[in-house]
């Protein structure tokens, strides 16, 4: 039934990525009325889903790239919630929907059957790290488009140009979208520190010192040092547009180098059975 639950969240997560749209680029109210409770709709679906797929497979937390791509999923789902019940505004979800729907659309019709290199350790602790992290990283892309719409609304005003009136209303744009984005990091970075910490703590229980020479574990603390950097320039000298959207970038590209080195990793790489 977890794939049945899932394909019904990835279909709403498509109409409320239609109904986005409409909504954002051209001020249509009725539309918003779709977006937003399908994509809770969407989330509960996905909710259900996930818990009965972990449950199926008699372990608390992702074990498998589809399984940790559609707890991320979630997390962006439910973020993308909590910044319109916050800031009313949906102009996110023009990138975050379709995100959501891509990132649960293999999962729903091709599950995986990967294992990890080690058995998974059915913990609390261990599903507290993997989703600590998986929240950060939700908080870094969260982030960076924020700061790429303060880019593109900050050109918007400058130009005045009409083509961009799919931002949020002109009386606080600017604020709002600068809010959201350091607002992600400054939520984002306890989450990594807290996971790495976590993570770091049961390696060295269960793995030994040899974990800490894993490439994966070496981006990891790499990453976490450039997210602090990132956080520090920010919030000192009030970097803002383009500027804020390159750095952004690179810490996300320095993320999907974590991701990547799961394919060199002894510890957190998947292997079919």
């Amino acid at each position: 039934m977890s794939l049945l639950w899932l394909r019904v969240a990835v279909l709403l997560y498509g109409i409320a990525a239609l109904a986005v749209l409409p909504a954002a680029l051209y001020d249509r109210p009725r539309w918003r009325h779709i977006a937003i409770p399908a994509t809770v709709a969407a989330v509960l679906f996905h909710f259900v889903s996930l818990a009965e797929m972990l449950n199926a497979a008699h372990h608390r937390l992702p074990v498998d790239t589809h399984e940790t791509q559609t707890l991320l999923g979630l997390l962006l789902a439910a973020a993308f919630l909590l910044i319109n019940a916050r800031y009313k505004t949906i102009s996110l979800g023009v990138f975050i929907l379709p995100i959501c729907f891509l990132l649960c659309l293999i999962p729903a019709f091709h599950p995986g059957q990967e294992t990890s290199a080690f058995p998974t350790f059915n913990s609390g602790w261990i599903f507290l790290h993997v989703a600590l992290l998986l929240a950060a990283y939700a908080a870094l892309l969260l982030s960076l488009l924020a700061s790429l719409l303060y880019l593109i609304q900050e050109r918007r005003l400058k130009q005045k140009s009409p083509t961009l009136s799919w931002l949020p209303a002109l009386e606080t744009p600017l604020e709002v979208l600068d809010q959201i984005a350091l607002k992600s990091l400054l939520f984002g970075l306890p989450c990594m520190t807290a996971g790495l910490l976590i993570g770091s703590l049961i390696a060295q229980m269960t793995v030994g010192a040899s974990y800490f020479r894993d490439p994966k574990i070496l981006l990891a603390f790499a990453m976490w040092l450039a997210y602090i950097v990132m956080i520090f320039i920010r919030r000192h000298s009030g970097l803002r547009g383009r500027r804020a959207v390159y750095l952004s970038s690179f810490v996300f590209f320095v993320v999907l180098a974590v991701w990547a080195a799961n394919q060199f990793s002894a510890v957190h790489r998947f292997t079919a059975p």
